[in-house]
């Protein structure tokens, strides 16, 4: 179904919520490598190849980051600045994937520059239904602008 080089970016602390997206992209069929990130700060030095991730420094940026909004360390919103203000990472596609039904949530993400905001429905079929959707447009569907190199 996708690209299997391209990683996928998963900002997620809910260990359940995790799961479940990891199971809906594997039922999809979705073969791309799925970097978890537990919170804002540790998306970022993935992103940015610090710390832990420093060895990443000549890898590509992922195909897609899949981000929740409450984080611990640095809410969604301030790894999605800091995506967006950086020329790396400022054409990397954004899909906000959260259960914050507060409408600045919303206007704040497609403020800050994401490309999709998706609720997270409760409904376990309808997860894996959204999550498969998200898959197909954003892996399948979309066409990414070239990968840019750092400065």
């Amino acid at each position: 179904m996708s690209e299997p080089s391209k990683v996928i970016l998963l900002v997620e602390d809910n260990p359940d919520d995790s799961m479940l997206t990891l199971r809906a992209f594997k039922r999809s069929h979705v073969m791309n490598p799925i970097v978890v990130a537990r919170d804002g700060i540790e998306a970022l030095d993935f992103l940015f190849a610090r710390g832990a991730f420093a060895e990443r420094a000549s890898e590509p940026p992922p195909a897609l980051v899949i981000l929740d909004l409450k984080l611990p360390k640095l809410d969604g919103l301030g790894v999605l600045k800091a995506i967006r203000e950086d020329d790396r990472t400022r054409l990397l596609p954004v899909v906000i994937l959260t259960s914050s039904k507060q409408e600045q949530d919303l206007i704040s993400g497609y403020s800050l520059g994401a490309n999709s905001y998706v609720r997270k429905p409760v409904d376990f079929t309808e997860f894996l239904d959204a999550v498969k959707v998200l898959g197909i447009y954003w892996l399948m569907m979309n066409q990414s602008p070239p990968e840019r190199t750092a400065p």
